[in-house]
């Protein structure tokens, strides 16, 4: 069940920010979770791509397979917000790379790592914005995956 875009107004917590001044766009701004999408979007697009070139890396077949098990994780995140975003907005997203992805395997894994550990606290704190149930149930459970992640990164550099 989709629900409709609304992320508490930053002025008026208890006033959806889409509701107030429809009439009046210059003090109704662009919805904070429209935002946030994209930028969720943004991430998991770079992580698919970086923890590619990171498989590609990895010294042994078991440190490759479970990065590309991270990666396809990545992979049903990017849908799930896409189809999120388009439910939402409207539109298809047009994802862009943050980042350059490291090209030393060591330096790869500890990008990796931390990118996980931001990630974790910026969808909790998306949970935490949003009135919307199934906003907040869904980035409550990709956080937990990156969570995991983070430790399966972690795990791997101390492998190195």
């Amino acid at each position: 069940m989709y629900y409709s875009p609304i992320y508490r107004n930053e002025t008026n917590p208890s006033q959806p920010s889409g509701s107030a001044n429809a009439a009046n766009p210059s003090s109704n701004p662009v919805p904070a979770l429209f935002l946030d999408l994209e930028k969720a979007l943004n991430g998991e697009y770079s992580a698919i791509a970086c923890y590619e070139q990171l498989a590609k890396l990895a010294p042994n077949e078991e440190q490759r397979n479970r990065i590309l098990e991270i990666r396809n994780d990545e992979i049903r995140h990017y849908q799930i917000i896409s189809q999120m975003y388009v439910t939402m907005a409207g539109k298809q997203p047009a994802p862009q790379l943050t980042e350059p992805c490291p090209t030393e395997y060591k330096a790869g894994l500890l990008a990796a790592f931390k990118d996980e550990q931001e990630t974790v606290d910026f969808y909790l704190g998306i949970t935490d914005q949003t009135n919307i149930p199934y906003v907040k149930e869904t980035f409550r459970r990709i956080a937990a995956d990156e969570q995991n992640h983070a430790v399966w990164f972690l795990y791997l550099l101390m492998q190195c």
